[in-house]
């Protein structure tokens, strides 16, 4: 069966790349209309009426508080009031908690740390969720679809889904399509497929950083690099109206050039 959403759940805050940022989050939800209140080691959430979350994935890494994000994910999952779909990340992150070959990096490391300071059983419940994670969700009959590094689909996104979901299609998902060469930071190059996307359902998704929210061909990039200093955009559907929330801090550098909002780039400035 197809991971799809119900008619009542079209009512959605499509949040991007959070990557530990929880401060943000919390900051961007609260823009949104969602109430949050922490109660023994756990979230409390109030959404606005008729409304949800979706995650576009990498909820993990890079970020100060990997485990808080999950924590809040989690839980919000469990009540039936947020949707994730997985990332390359959330995927690193789950081989190496349960012991296969990751690539070794500090921020892999760093996530692990943190969610070893959680208590007992919160990694096995990390794991759990983290497996779980579909690699796309469809909501509103079709109309909506959320991947984190897109869907390459230009006859149409039922058509591209139908039947089991190939290792190749979640490949992409996840990672996007790679060009077979790299870039001047030694990253993979990623040709855009969404310049040559012709599908009827609007493809929410992120992976991609970028200064600021990109719309193309029924498709919308909102990855706005809040752990590299810019900011954490969620869009609105079927609004299809962006909010974003400034990152309070540069807590990772990226391998390719990345131009921190305007206020850290006013603090630094001053200093």
């Amino acid at each position: 069966m197809l991971p799809t959403g119900t008619a009542d759940q079209c009512f959605l805050d499509v949040v991007g790349d959070v990557h530990g940022c929880l401060d943000e989050l919390l900051q961007l939800m609260a823009a949104l209309g969602y109430r949050v209140e922490r109660l023994a080691g756990n979230y409390a959430v109030v959404p606005p009426p008729g409304r949800k979350l979706a995650f576009v994935g990498d909820l993990v890494n890079r970020g100060p508080a990997t485990a808080q994000v999950l924590r809040m994910a989690m839980s919000m999952a469990a009540a039936g009031q947020a949707f994730c779909v997985a990332g390359n990340h959330d995927e690193k992150l789950l081989r190496a908690l349960t012991g296969q070959d990751a690539e070794s990096a500090p921020d892999l490391a760093q996530s692990v740390v943190q969610l070893d300071g959680e208590p007992d059983g919160f990694r096995a419940q990390a794991v759990e969720f983290l497996r779980g994670l579909p690699a796309f969700l469809l909501f509103d009959g079709g109309r909506l679809a959320i991947a984190h590094a897109g869907i390459k689909d230009p006859a149409g996104i039922l058509e591209w889904t139908q039947g089991s979901l190939s290792a190749e299609a979640r490949a992409f998902a996840l990672h996007g399509e790679a060009a077979g060469e790299l870039d001047e930071t030694a990253a993979p190059r990623r040709p855009r497929w969404a310049a040559d996307y012709r599908g009827k359902a609007l493809v929410v998704y992120g992976h991609t950083p970028l200064a600021e929210p990109l719309w193309l061909n029924n498709t919308a990039a909102i990855d706005t690099g809040c752990v590299y200093g810019g900011r954490l955009t969620a869009l609105r559907y079927p609004e299809r109206a962006t909010v974003s929330v400034p990152a309070k801090a540069v807590y990772s550098r990226s391998r390719r050039p990345f131009q921190v909002n305007a206020l850290l780039a006013a603090q630094t400035e001053k200093a």
